[in-house]
Protein backbone atom coordinates (compact mmCIF):
# COMPACT_ATOMS: atom_id res chain seq x y z
CA UNK A 1 0.00 0.00 0.00
CA UNK A 2 1.16 3.63 -1.05
CA UNK A 3 0.09 7.03 0.67
CA UNK A 4 -0.86 9.56 -2.03
CA UNK A 5 -1.19 13.04 -1.43
CA UNK A 6 -3.41 15.17 -3.23
CA UNK A 7 -2.83 18.44 -4.15
CA UNK A 8 -6.11 20.48 -6.51
CA UNK A 9 -6.86 23.32 -7.84
CA UNK A 10 -10.37 23.96 -7.02
CA UNK A 11 -12.21 24.97 -10.02
CA UNK A 12 -10.86 22.84 -12.85
CA UNK A 13 -9.94 19.87 -10.98
CA UNK A 14 -13.01 18.32 -8.35
CA UNK A 15 -14.56 15.68 -11.07
CA UNK A 16 -10.63 14.16 -11.39
CA UNK A 17 -9.51 13.86 -8.27
CA UNK A 18 -12.87 11.98 -7.21
CA UNK A 19 -12.35 9.63 -9.81
CA UNK A 20 -8.56 9.92 -8.78
CA UNK A 21 -9.42 9.01 -5.24
CA UNK A 22 -11.89 5.92 -6.26
CA UNK A 23 -9.51 4.42 -8.11
CA UNK A 24 -6.54 4.59 -5.75
CA UNK A 25 -9.00 3.18 -2.31
CA UNK A 26 -10.38 0.67 -4.61
CA UNK A 27 -6.32 -0.72 -4.94
CA UNK A 28 -6.17 -0.46 -0.98
CA UNK A 29 -3.89 2.93 -1.17
CA UNK A 30 -3.97 5.44 1.46
CA UNK A 31 -4.91 8.99 -0.42
CA UNK A 32 -4.71 12.93 1.56
CA UNK A 33 -6.04 15.97 0.95
CA UNK A 34 -5.79 18.97 2.79
CA UNK A 35 -9.13 19.37 4.69
CA UNK A 36 -10.64 22.15 2.48
CA UNK A 37 -9.86 19.79 -0.38
CA UNK A 38 -11.72 17.54 1.56
CA UNK A 39 -15.12 18.95 2.63
CA UNK A 40 -15.15 20.28 -1.00
CA UNK A 41 -14.73 16.83 -2.88
CA UNK A 42 -17.02 15.09 -0.38
CA UNK A 43 -14.23 13.09 1.41
CA UNK A 44 -14.05 15.24 5.33
CA UNK A 45 -12.53 11.47 6.17
CA UNK A 46 -9.57 12.27 3.69
CA UNK A 47 -8.77 15.26 5.03
CA UNK A 48 -4.81 16.49 7.41
CA UNK A 49 -3.95 19.36 8.15
CA UNK A 50 -1.67 21.19 5.15
CA UNK A 51 1.17 20.91 7.31
CA UNK A 52 0.84 16.79 6.76
CA UNK A 53 0.26 16.41 3.40
CA UNK A 54 4.07 15.24 2.52
CA UNK A 55 5.34 13.83 5.35
CA UNK A 56 5.52 9.66 5.21
CA UNK A 57 3.68 10.40 1.60
CA UNK A 58 5.37 8.19 -1.50
CA UNK A 59 3.85 10.77 -3.76
CA UNK A 60 2.24 14.53 -4.07
CA UNK A 61 -0.08 14.53 -7.23
CA UNK A 62 -0.70 18.25 -8.41
CA UNK A 63 -4.09 18.19 -10.40
CA UNK A 64 -4.05 21.80 -12.07
CA UNK A 65 -1.38 24.07 -14.07
CA UNK A 66 1.56 25.24 -13.17
CA UNK A 67 0.71 27.52 -10.11
CA UNK A 68 -0.56 24.17 -8.51
CA UNK A 69 2.41 22.39 -9.05
CA UNK A 70 4.60 25.23 -7.62
CA UNK A 71 2.36 24.55 -4.32
CA UNK A 72 2.67 21.24 -4.69
CA UNK A 73 6.83 21.41 -4.85
CA UNK A 74 6.79 23.64 -1.85
CA UNK A 75 4.70 21.26 0.24
CA UNK A 76 6.40 18.06 -0.65
CA UNK A 77 10.19 19.30 -1.23
CA UNK A 78 10.91 19.29 2.74
CA UNK A 79 10.30 15.98 3.01
CA UNK A 80 11.76 15.05 -0.22
CA UNK A 81 8.78 13.69 -1.88
CA UNK A 82 8.58 13.28 -5.43
CA UNK A 83 5.55 15.37 -7.20
CA UNK A 84 3.40 14.22 -10.58
CA UNK A 85 2.11 16.98 -12.37
CA UNK A 86 -1.58 16.57 -13.86
CA UNK A 87 -2.19 19.73 -16.36
CA UNK A 88 -5.33 21.09 -15.88
CA UNK A 89 -3.62 24.34 -17.04
CA UNK A 90 -2.59 26.02 -20.33
CA UNK A 91 0.99 25.65 -20.84
CA UNK A 92 2.24 23.07 -18.31
CA UNK A 93 5.82 23.56 -17.91
CA UNK A 94 5.99 21.35 -14.58
CA UNK A 95 3.39 19.13 -15.45
CA UNK A 96 4.09 15.80 -16.66
CA UNK A 97 1.22 14.26 -17.81
CA UNK A 98 -2.30 14.95 -19.42
CA UNK A 99 -5.91 14.38 -17.42
CA UNK A 100 -6.74 11.37 -19.59
CA UNK A 101 -3.57 9.58 -18.95
CA UNK A 102 -3.62 9.94 -14.89
CA UNK A 103 -4.66 6.07 -14.36
CA UNK A 104 -2.04 5.04 -16.45
CA UNK A 105 0.59 7.23 -14.96
CA UNK A 106 -0.37 6.54 -11.46
CA UNK A 107 0.07 2.67 -12.53
CA UNK A 108 3.61 3.41 -13.92
CA UNK A 109 4.56 5.22 -10.68
CA UNK A 110 3.67 2.45 -8.36
CA UNK A 111 5.27 -0.31 -10.42
CA UNK A 112 8.34 1.81 -9.84
CA UNK A 113 8.70 2.94 -13.88
CA UNK A 114 9.77 6.36 -13.02
CA UNK A 115 12.22 9.06 -12.42
CA UNK A 116 12.64 11.66 -10.68
CA UNK A 117 14.37 14.85 -12.04
CA UNK A 118 15.63 17.33 -9.54
CA UNK A 119 15.05 21.02 -9.90
CA UNK A 120 17.34 23.76 -8.14
CA UNK A 121 15.18 26.34 -6.04
CA UNK A 122 15.94 29.45 -4.22
CA UNK A 123 16.28 29.62 -0.94
CA UNK A 124 15.08 33.23 -0.28
CA UNK A 125 15.71 35.76 3.03
CA UNK A 126 13.60 38.89 3.99
CA UNK A 127 15.15 41.01 6.44
CA UNK A 128 12.62 43.53 7.32
CA UNK A 129 13.55 46.57 9.98
CA UNK A 130 11.51 45.69 13.44
CA UNK A 131 9.64 42.26 11.72
CA UNK A 132 12.67 40.08 12.14
CA UNK A 133 13.81 37.79 9.68
CA UNK A 134 11.52 35.78 7.09
CA UNK A 135 12.38 32.66 5.18
CA UNK A 136 11.12 31.55 2.11
CA UNK A 137 12.07 29.18 -0.85
CA UNK A 138 11.12 29.69 -4.55
CA UNK A 139 11.01 27.23 -7.44
CA UNK A 140 10.49 29.43 -9.86
CA UNK A 141 11.30 32.97 -8.93
CA UNK A 142 11.46 36.04 -5.93
CA UNK A 143 10.46 39.19 -7.57
CA UNK A 144 11.25 42.52 -5.72
CA UNK A 145 9.28 45.24 -7.58
CA UNK A 146 7.76 48.78 -7.40
CA UNK A 147 4.09 48.70 -4.93
CA UNK A 148 3.77 52.41 -6.43
CA UNK A 149 1.99 52.84 -10.11
CA UNK A 150 3.35 55.25 -11.94
CA UNK A 151 6.94 55.81 -10.37
CA UNK A 152 10.29 52.77 -10.36
CA UNK A 153 11.88 52.06 -7.18
CA UNK A 154 15.71 52.17 -6.40
CA UNK A 155 17.09 48.69 -5.96
CA UNK A 156 20.58 48.47 -4.69
CA UNK A 157 22.56 45.00 -5.35
CA UNK A 158 25.44 43.16 -3.84
CA UNK A 159 26.90 39.81 -5.16
CA UNK A 160 28.89 37.83 -2.72
CA UNK A 161 28.65 40.57 -0.18
CA UNK A 162 29.92 42.98 -2.59
CA UNK A 163 28.09 46.04 -4.09
CA UNK A 164 27.51 45.63 -7.73
CA UNK A 165 25.01 48.46 -9.10
CA UNK A 166 22.14 50.29 -8.25
CA UNK A 167 19.03 49.49 -10.86
CA UNK A 168 15.98 52.03 -11.08
CA UNK A 169 13.66 49.67 -12.54
CA UNK A 170 10.21 48.17 -12.02
CA UNK A 171 11.43 45.39 -10.58
CA UNK A 172 13.63 42.89 -10.13
CA UNK A 173 13.88 39.05 -10.96
CA UNK A 174 15.37 36.14 -8.73
CA UNK A 175 14.88 33.32 -10.93
CA UNK A 176 15.99 29.29 -10.96
CA UNK A 177 16.57 27.78 -14.73
CA UNK A 178 13.04 26.42 -14.05
CA UNK A 179 11.71 30.01 -13.57
CA UNK A 180 13.61 31.04 -16.74
CA UNK A 181 10.76 30.32 -19.06
CA UNK A 182 7.67 31.92 -16.85
CA UNK A 183 7.81 35.63 -15.55
CA UNK A 184 11.77 36.07 -16.78
CA UNK A 185 11.07 35.14 -20.33
CA UNK A 186 7.98 37.87 -20.36
CA UNK A 187 11.02 40.48 -19.90
CA UNK A 188 13.67 38.67 -22.28
CA UNK A 189 15.40 37.07 -19.82
CA UNK A 190 17.90 34.15 -21.81
CA UNK A 191 15.69 30.83 -21.72
CA UNK A 192 17.92 28.18 -19.39
CA UNK A 193 17.63 24.30 -19.18
CA UNK A 194 15.50 23.42 -15.88
CA UNK A 195 18.40 20.82 -15.08
CA UNK A 196 21.74 23.53 -14.72
CA UNK A 197 21.87 25.08 -11.56
CA UNK A 198 22.50 28.85 -11.81
CA UNK A 199 20.64 31.94 -10.22
CA UNK A 200 18.99 34.24 -12.93
CA UNK A 201 19.31 38.35 -12.34
CA UNK A 202 16.72 40.16 -14.65
CA UNK A 203 16.13 43.49 -14.36
CA UNK A 204 12.57 44.97 -15.22
CA UNK A 205 12.15 48.01 -17.26
CA UNK A 206 15.72 49.25 -16.33
CA UNK A 207 15.90 53.12 -16.67
CA UNK A 208 19.41 52.84 -16.99
CA UNK A 209 22.02 51.54 -19.48
CA UNK A 210 23.04 48.32 -17.85
CA UNK A 211 19.52 46.88 -18.40
CA UNK A 212 20.75 43.06 -18.94
CA UNK A 213 20.16 39.52 -17.22
CA UNK A 214 22.82 38.01 -15.91
CA UNK A 215 23.91 34.11 -15.34
CA UNK A 216 24.98 33.76 -12.34
CA UNK A 217 26.65 30.45 -10.37
CA UNK A 218 24.12 28.91 -8.05
CA UNK A 219 25.66 29.49 -4.60
CA UNK A 220 26.16 33.34 -5.36
CA UNK A 221 24.59 35.27 -2.77
CA UNK A 222 22.29 38.02 -4.15
CA UNK A 223 21.02 40.76 -1.65
CA UNK A 224 18.46 43.35 -3.10
CA UNK A 225 18.33 46.67 -0.80
CA UNK A 226 15.41 48.70 -1.05
CA UNK A 227 16.96 51.93 -1.63
CA UNK A 228 15.88 55.75 -2.06
CA UNK A 229 11.99 56.50 -0.48
CA UNK A 230 10.14 54.55 -1.96
CA UNK A 231 8.56 51.21 -0.73
CA UNK A 232 8.67 47.94 -3.08
CA UNK A 233 7.12 44.60 -2.52
CA UNK A 234 7.92 41.10 -2.62
CA UNK A 235 6.55 38.08 -4.68
CA UNK A 236 7.73 34.51 -4.27
CA UNK A 237 6.23 32.22 -6.82
CA UNK A 238 3.65 34.43 -7.64
CA UNK A 239 2.27 34.69 -3.47
CA UNK A 240 2.79 38.02 -2.10
CA UNK A 241 5.12 38.23 1.14
CA UNK A 242 4.12 41.89 1.97
CA UNK A 243 5.63 45.28 1.40
CA UNK A 244 9.05 46.01 1.42
CA UNK A 245 10.09 48.96 3.02
CA UNK A 246 13.44 51.34 2.44
CA UNK A 247 16.39 49.56 4.05
CA UNK A 248 14.68 46.02 3.85
CA UNK A 249 17.15 43.94 2.41
CA UNK A 250 16.09 40.09 0.21
CA UNK A 251 18.79 37.54 -0.02
CA UNK A 252 18.69 34.88 -2.50
CA UNK A 253 20.73 31.96 -3.62
CA UNK A 254 20.64 28.12 -4.40
CA UNK A 255 18.88 26.24 -1.76
CA UNK A 256 20.36 22.78 -0.77
CA UNK A 257 17.13 20.59 -1.21
CA UNK A 258 15.85 20.65 -4.80
CA UNK A 259 12.25 19.83 -5.92
CA UNK A 260 11.94 16.10 -7.23
CA UNK A 261 9.21 16.00 -10.22
CA UNK A 262 8.48 12.91 -11.39
CA UNK A 263 9.01 11.68 -14.94
CA UNK A 264 8.61 8.69 -17.36
CA UNK A 265 11.04 8.72 -19.31
CA UNK A 266 13.49 11.60 -19.96
CA UNK A 267 12.10 14.51 -20.69
CA UNK A 268 13.00 16.27 -23.77
CA UNK A 269 13.12 19.98 -22.85
CA UNK A 270 13.55 21.00 -26.43
CA UNK A 271 10.68 19.44 -27.67
CA UNK A 272 8.75 20.82 -24.60
CA UNK A 273 9.94 23.96 -25.84
CA UNK A 274 8.82 23.14 -29.25
CA UNK A 275 5.75 22.49 -27.92
CA UNK A 276 4.29 24.73 -26.22
CA UNK A 277 5.68 27.88 -28.12
CA UNK A 278 3.82 26.20 -31.45
CA UNK A 279 7.67 26.69 -32.75
CA UNK A 280 6.77 24.32 -36.29
CA UNK A 281 9.42 22.90 -38.65
CA UNK A 282 11.60 25.56 -41.57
Amino acid sequence: MSSIALVLHREKSLELARDTVVWLEDRRHEVRLDHEDAVLLGRPDLGVPTAGLAPGADLVVSFGGDGTMLRAADLAAADDVPVLGVNLGQLGYLTEVEPGSVRMALKRFLAGSYTVEERMRLSVTVERAGSGVERLVALNEAVVEKSEMGHTVRLEVDLDGRPFTSYVADGLILATPTGSTAYAFSVRGPIIDPRHRAVLLVPVAAHMLFDRAMVLRPDCEVAVRVGGDRPAGLSVDGRASGPLEPGDVVRCTGDGRPARLVTFGERDFHSVLRSKFALGDR
